[in-house]
């Protein structure tokens, strides 16, 4: 009995490490900065991406835009991007091995709602 509950017990735990994979591999990459993720309801502004590499590091910056809350962009970022390897120092600011990634992020002219706007999120390193 011990060992039938031991099988199940491994059948479900793969289940549920195979379907954490695939939520991770749903999200979606910035094109100019390949690990920092697009967070849902974000789109990549085309043609926004400027990357040049240099002898004291990368220089990028890229923007996205997209309909929803300030407060669930910065809380999207700060969960994720220590993930990633970046510490958040401040508000919109992230660290990782001597690079700087600052988040901006600019509201449309009219507010939809009190809890969602139009923004405009720009990264730059």
């Amino acid at each position: 009995m011990k060992f039938k509950s031991l099988i199940i017990f491994v059948f479900v735990t793969g289940l549920f490490s195979v379907s954490s994979l695939r939520s991770q591999d749903s999200y979606k990459f910035f094109s100019v900065i390949d690990d920092l993720p697009l967070m849902d309801g974000l789109f990549e502004v085309v043609d926004s991406g400027v990357a040049f590499e240099t002898a004291r590091g990368r220089i990028i910056e890229v923007s996205a835009t997209g309909v929803l809350s300030q407060d669930k962009l910065l809380a999207f970022y700060n969960k994720t991007l220590p993930q990633l390897g970046w510490y958040r120092k401040e508000s919109g600011i992230f660290k990782r091995e001597g690079e700087i990634l600052s988040l901006e992020v600019i509201r449309g002219p009219v507010p939809l709602s009190e809890a969602t706007s139009n923004l405009t999120a720009v990264f730059r390193i």
